[in-house]
């Protein structure tokens, strides 16, 4: 199974690696085309036996608490992005010679084969934070366009749907993570953005330097444009590094003054500088700063992404602008739940990272920050160091707070530190309280935790949630 189309299934043996979200669709349709499907998982709770009968009773063999063994014959491995690369079952498929697929790849392999439907182009999202955002941004300005589109990939509409779907669809906004590039061996976009990299998933990927070469296989064989991010080089170099078809252009994004090829802010105004007639004199005015929901720094950067993959598909500035407008972000990412006592309360929980907190924490200009969670191996330095001079305060709590009050101590020792000696989920109503202690009229208490949530909460939206029944009920009594 080489890097063309498969047409014939009829026979194939193959082994899908995961039941969940992308494993058990994927055996589905496998099947449903006539392959051998064996699945294959670690786990045997309850749940993976519930999915192992619903697929069994359609004719998948399921094999449960036993994802390290390949299964004889097997001609293809089809695995759930989430598996790590040194798992036994792929070392075993490598020394095979078996070809190991992502769920990514299965879709684009698949696309043109239901018989009538157009093939609809991608326009593809990577980075470390901000994909989401972006990629819903884009779909919002395709639809400003006309066009029949989804968001699609890590996200929203799955894209095994979306390629076998009866839906049409003339160009698909689709966000890939790290972990579903290393398994997407021949995709192929129209135009994709990288909107930056900092560590992270470095257990999964091994080191930075396969993490971010994960995430630069996004611009391999890229038609129109690569676009990359003028601030963070290590972009810019992905780009440089990519095998890209005759013609392709690198588009950067700036906050700043666009040069030539990018797209930038001047005087409040988004302005693209690329896809211009006389870019080397001229620029085309696409939207205001405040069209853009909310007009943080780096969302800014995430609109000036969206808007340049747009373009890059041919759409008119009014497009650009409609669909900025249109856009509303989803919860938990720099939410304003309410003001209390003339204090912001800001629910940025997906804040899961240092990277994506340091943006959070840059958005304003006197702070209190709650912070902590599950470093996921993290260091705070950094990040305190940085955000050190917007800090009034700082609330701890979760499990690996440690961590960040030792930072704050090193490059922030003036600022006050409360640190909540608890990981019960009551600890939210407490940290908003003492953040409110701290805080003073003018202030924004932000919630950007930099750490995963799960030692305290279910997931990141969660811990939002909590945090904005707190201020709530803070509200209530002020």
């Amino acid at each position: 199974m080489g890097s063309g189309q498969v047409t014939d299934w009829q026979g194939k043996h193959v082994t899908v690696a995961g039941l969940g979200v992308s494993g058990v669709p994927a055996a589905k349709v496998l099947h449903g085309l006539g392959a051998r499907v064996t699945v294959v998982n670690d786990g045997d709770d309850a749940r993976a036996r519930e999915q192992a009968a619903a697929l069994e009773a359609l004719g998948v063999t399921v094999r449960l608490g036993d994802g390290a063994t390949l299964p004889e014959g097997t001609e293809l491995v089809v695995t759930a992005p989430g598996w790590q690369p040194d798992k036994p079952l792929f070392l075993a498929a490598e020394r095979a010679g078996v070809p190991v697929w992502g769920d990514v790849e299965l879709a684009w392999r698949l696309r043109g084969t239901v018989p009538g439907k157009p093939v609809a182009p991608w326009l593809c999202v990577t980075g470390t934070n901000g994909k989401t955002t972006t990629t819903q941004m884009l779909a919002s300005i395709l639809r400003a366009a006309g066009l029949r589109t989804a968001a699609v990939g890590n996200i929203g509409v799955s894209l095994l749907d979306a390629v076998l779907g009866e839906e049409p669809y003339d160009v698909l906004a689709v966000e890939l993570s790290s972990y579903q590039l290393h398994w997407a061996p021949s995709l192929r976009a129209h135009s994709a953005a990288v909107l930056n990299l900092a560590p992270d998933h470095l257990d999964w990927h091994g080191s930075m330097e396969a993490y971010a070469r994960d995430k630069g296989r996004v611009y391999e064989g890229n038609q129109v444009a690569c676009v990359y991010n003028v601030a963070d080089k290590a972009t810019e170099d992905l780009v440089r590094e990519a095998d890209v078809e005759e013609g392709c252009r690198a588009i950067g994004f700036t906050l700043g003054t666009p040069g030539p090829s990018q797209l930038g802010v001047v005087d409040g105004i988004l302005v693209d500088r690329a896809f211009v007639e006389n870019r080397r004199e001229s620029a085309q005015e696409l939207a205001e700063v405040s069209d853009v929901n909310p007009p943080a720094p780096h969302n800014i950067a995430n609109a000036l992404a969206a808007a340049a993959l747009a373009r890059a598909f041919g759409l008119p500035p009014q497009a650009v602008r409609d669909g900025l407008r249109a856009f509303t972000p989803d919860a938990h990412r720099i939410a304003h739940v309410a003001d209390v006592n003339g204090v912001a309360y800001v629910d940025d929980s997906k804040a899961t990272n240092t990277h994506a907190a340091e943006a959070s924490l840059a958005a304003y200009g006197s702070i209190v920050w709650i912070a902590g969670g599950l470093a996921k191996g993290a260091t705070f330095d950094e990040l305190v160091a940085r955000s050190a001079g917007r800090l009034r305060g700082v609330v701890l709590i979760g499990a690996d707070r440690a961590l960040i009050r030792e930072a704050l101590a090193r490059h922030a020792p003036e600022v006050p530190v409360v640190d909540l000696d608890r990981t019960d989920t009551g600890a939210m109503l407490q940290a908003v309280q003492e953040a409110a202690r701290l805080a003073q009229p003018g202030d924004t208490v932000l919630l950007a935790p930099a750490c995963a949530s799960m030692d305290m909460f279910a997931n990141y939206n969660k811990r939002g949630d909590a945090f904005a029944e707190a201020v709530r009920e803070l509200g209530a009594g002020a």
